[in-house]
């Protein structure tokens, strides 16, 4: 067998625990190795003793930032927390997260729309647009970034686990980092050598997510059926959100988890810290 048939295995066999469907991929597709590494992805939270070295750490810094960027405006930053206290102290604000201490680099990613505010000021320029894209492309610019420091990092076998909770308590982060006025923090990142193997996550169905010429959630009711019913046998929920609120279900798949999640309030002061920090939202 080629590597390149073993490559189109790896594929096909990925697609079809992530997506139900079993795609034939052809050996002779370009960059298959590549592909296979994206479709095998997974989030990681038990690492090795192994340490990062900081050359390779560097590395994964410039590859993700070669990502692409809202007309090269450039605006993400990324802060390594080293300081232990430091770590911690973003750990005491987010629940039931321990973990995040073991990871051996911990990162948090931060829009940042500051740079093109002080550059406009030193070049003597207006700035008249003050309003809600400014914090949308900051965050896309950081979202992006992150995404591409992941597949670097996952490039030389490593493992990640994105940490969305660092919004949870932005303005306790954005004190503990020293982030001024017009930057907030978009993401933690754990970072280390995984200490198991895969565990691929199945998604919604293509038919779900991928539309032609229009949007399209005709079929979305039966193909929401069909993925909790094809997630819950093969990778159950541990356990219910919240049964003393809303009962113990029978079949609890992905929608019903998600609908328990964002049926409690969350990060309700997020948007009075991004108005804080000076971006208006209008």
């Amino acid at each position: 067998m080629t590597s390149e048939d073993d490559a189109a295995k790896r594929v096909s066999a990925a697609m079809e625990k992530r997506f139900g469907e079993r795609m034939v991929i052809d050996p002779a597709t370009p960059a298959l190795e590549e592909l296979a590494r994206m479709a095998e992805h997974c989030s990681h939270r038990k690492w090795t003793d192994r340490p990062l070295d900081p050359g390779l750490l560097r590395l994964l810094f410039a590859c993700a930032l070669s990502a692409p960027s809202k007309s090269d405006l450039q605006q993400t930053d990324i802060i390594q927390v080293i300081d232990p206290s430091k770590r911690q102290a973003i750990v005491d604000t987010i629940e039931d997260m321990d973990w995040i201490m073991q990871a051996p680099v911990f990162l948090v990613f931060c829009g940042n729309n500051r740079r093109l505010r002080l550059i406009g000021r030193w070049r003597g320029k207006p700035f008249p647009n003050d309003h809600l894209d400014q914090f949308f492309n900051a965050a896309c610019d950081a979202a992006m970034i992150m995404s591409q420091f992941i597949r670097a990092a996952e490039a030389v076998g490593l493992g990640c686990c994105p940490i969305s909770h660092v919004r949870n308590h932005a303005a306790k982060v954005a004190e503990l980092l020293a982030l001024p006025d017009w930057v907030f923090p978009f993401a933690g990142l754990c970072v280390g050598y995984p200490a198991r193997g895969n565990r691929i996550t199945p998604r919604l169905p293509l038919e779900a997510s991928v539309h032609a010429d229009q949007y399209d959630e005709t079929r979305l009711p039966e193909l929401l059926d069909a993925y909790d019913r094809r997630r819950h046998e093969v990778q159950p929920y541990g356990k219910q959100r919240d049964p003393a609120r809303f009962g113990t279900a029978e079949l609890y798949g992905w929608s019903e988890d998600k609908a328990r999640q964002y049926a409690v309030p969350e990060r309700q002061s997020f948007g009075q810290f991004v108005r804080a920090k000076g971006f208006c939202l209008d």
